[in-house]
């Protein structure tokens, strides 16, 4: 979204009065007020000949006249060299003449409000630039001061600071900041509820799964999936008014927090934008699909589709298509929205900071990597994913998306090699050294994917710790019992930008997720210690499902196996704790165990590698017997003439 820019600035020196009674000061003032009048009519050269008379009659106001030339100069070359203007206005702000923390009222005619709309310009330039955090910490001690600023420059505050909020996906705190706007500086008005409440107020943000290859049996993964908003650039057009932004914010951060709010169109594709928005919140997906249709075709009519709106649709059109699991429609539709996208990020160089704020690839090829694993195409998922991982590096769901294509492609490149015996296997296992030289190499590789869990790992288990202190009882109840709370005081989950907050529940099956994954990785990679440790981890979980929990006793087993701990692997390996699983669990996972009965047969085939290695060949043999599932058939013919093999050599002896 983009923000009303506030650059020019009337007023004298801090320490004038605003009552003129000097004729050199109305003077200057009028000289002044004219300018500002040619700014606003794009007259740029003429308003530049107005501020050097200024200069020329000996004007005090050196910080007013230095901020307003760089703005000019700004837009004269066509918005363009927003670099140039952000160090003018970092000068501006380290002058020693500027005060730090000014003390009195600031008003848009004093030109105390120099030092007020060059640090709004900063975070205004920063926000279009994508550095949220940074233009978030330049906003902060104006919206500490919101309520000392006079009434547009607060307003102009309180939109750039709400669409950071949102685009931080700080949803609680949006939503309390709005109710700051209201109730105490009066910026907005109540939004239209809607008669009925929300049914599911309370629900997570509908996510999409993907499942990856593991080493017995796939990795079960339930981690959400990334979806930039619907409403993304299409609100930029939104009414000049910052009070008519704030009324479209307003609309936004309660339909995002899911609050019953009616949404009345009035013919703007903004509005109707919106609209799409509630229907997906809501999970009308066919809904939502065709309103941003009908978006796009009354705009074809009138001829107002640009590249950000193309942009806009042609994501959002995918992301619906990925949640109702279209995936091939769905990265379709993502791919036509990075081919507008790169219309506008073309030459970022020679781009104003509208047209660099709306540019969205690093979002879109997210969500492009997130369809690619889902139509098990690792290496364009995972070459996708690079893109975001950049900007998004303190995500653990992404670098967990990251891993899972790793080990999808790794396994890819097994299936089209011959098995090696059990034999060779056992003779060669722990021989492939952890943590090779290629392991922080950007490749699909099984050590990338080992440095990807980590970073995956260390995140998640500090942010699940951050989780529980900002929703401890103790601060919940005071939440609730103090109507004078701060705003600032409210917490968000939102450790997993660009997606949305993430649910207690959402980070624990991430949590389970990574140990199972890193379990694997580690397997593969003969590290028998870590995939023990993690495998322990796993079953340690407290919300652990019956297929994490089958992945679980497997992983240890065979590291157990490996570590010639064969007596302590039986234990993980009973065929008896699969009987309590739930079969549903099993079903509707996207791997190869399907039923309870391939479950039984998989770990029944461990069970008998754990006995072979004891040198138990009767009791393997007796549970290869039972084995009738095709996906250990194979297996269990090659293990049972491993053992005729062994036994026949004991025999000769």
């Amino acid at each position: 979204m983009s923000v009303l820019f506030c650059f020019f600035i009337f007023g004298m020196d801090p320490a004038d009065s605003p009552t003129k009674t000097q004729d050199s000061d109305d003077e200057n003032y009028n000289l002044l007020c004219q300018a500002h009048e040619q700014f606003n009519n794009r007259e740029y050269d003429r308003c530049m000949e107005l501020l050097q008379q200024l200069e020329t009659k000996g004007e005090s106001s050196g910080l007013i006249l230095r901020h307003n030339r760089a703005v000019v100069n700004y837009y004269k070359s066509g918005c363009l060299q927003h670099q140039t203007l952000l160090q003018e206005l970092e000068k501006l702000a380290s002058a020693k003449s500027v005060p730090v923390e000014p003390t009195v009222s600031l008003a848009m005619k004093n030109a105390g409000s120099a030092f007020t709309v060059a640090r709004y310009n900063k975070a205004v330039i920063y926000y279009h630039r994508h550095m949220y955090g940074t233009a978030l910490e330049r906003l902060a001690p104006l919206v500490a001061r919101l309520e000392a600023l006079e009434k547009q420059m607060a307003a102009l505050v309180a939109t750039l600071q709400l669409q950071l909020l949102l685009a931080t996906n700080q949803l609680n705190r949006a939503e309390a900041f709005l109710d700051f706007l209201q109730y105490k500086l009066n910026l907005v008005a109540s939004a239209p509820s809607a008669p009925s409440a929300n049914p599911s107020s309370n629900a997570e943000e509908p996510t999409a799964t993907a499942a990856v290859g593991a080493a017995v049996v796939p990795t079960a993964s339930t981690v959400g999936a990334s979806a930039t908003p619907i409403l993304d650039s299409s609100v930029t057009r939104a009414a000049g008014e910052s009070g008519s932004i704030l009324q479209m914010l307003q609309l936004l951060t309660h339909v995002l927090n899911r609050k019953p709010v009616v949404i009345t169109e009035d013919g703007t594709p903004e509005v109707a934008a919106l609209k799409a928005q509630q229907y997906y919140i809501m999970k009308d997906f066919q809904m939502a699909a065709k309103q941003l249709m009908r978006i796009n075709d009354d705009c074809t009519k009138t001829g107002t589709v640009t590249p950000q709106l193309s942009t806009c649709i042609a994501n959002n059109m995918g992301v619906i298509h990925l949640r109702v699991r279209h995936y091939a429609i769905a990265a379709k539709f993502f791919q036509n929205a990075l081919r507008f996208d790169q219309q506008l990020a073309s030459n970022l160089r020679q781009s104003s900071l509208q047209t660099m704020g709306s540019v969205r690839s690093c979002e879109i090829m997210y969500n492009l990597g997130i369809a690619m694993l889902h139509l098990r195409r690792p290496k364009e998922a995972f070459h996708c994913l690079l893109v975001p991982v950049k900007q998004y590096h303190s995500n653990p769901r992404l670098w967990f998306r990251m891993a899972e294509a790793c080990i999808m492609e790794h396994e890819a490149k097994l299936l089209g090699k011959d098995r090696h015996t059990i034999d060779s296997v056992m003779n060669s296992a722990g021989s492939k050294p952890y943590g090779a030289p290629s392991t922080a190499v950007p490749e699909p590789t099984l050590e990338f994917a080992a440095l990807c869990l980590r970073s995956a790992l260390t995140l998640t288990l500090q942010y699940k710790a951050s989780f529980y202190r900002a929703t401890s009882p103790d601060e919940t109840l005071d939440q609730q019992d103090s109507s004078q709370q701060l705003w600032s005081q409210t917490q968000d989950n939102n450790f997993c930008n660009p997606s949305k907050p993430i649910s207690l529940e959402s980070m624990a099956n991430m949590l389970d997720a990574i140990y199972a994954a890193h379990s694997f990785v580690s397997l593969r990679l003969g590290d028998h210690v870590t995939a023990l440790e993690m495998a322990k981890h796993l079953l340690q979980s407290e919300r652990l499902s019956d297929a994490h929990k089958l992945l679980g006793h497997m992983y240890a087993g065979e590291a157990l196996m490996m570590m010639d701990k064969s007596g302590e692997a039986r234990d993980h390996l009973e065929p008896t704790f699969v009987n309590s699983l739930n079969a549903l669990d099993l079903e509707t996972r996207d791997w190869q165990l399907k039923s309870l009965d391939a479950a039984q047969n998989v770990v029944r085939y461990n069970l008998a590698v754990a006995l072979a290695l004891q040198n138990d060949f009767q009791a393997a043999k007796s549970l290869l017997v039972t084995l009738n599932h095709p996906i250990v058939s194979k297996k269990a013919l090659t293990l049972h003439r491993y053992i005729e093999l062994k036994i026949s050599a004991t025999v000769l002896h």
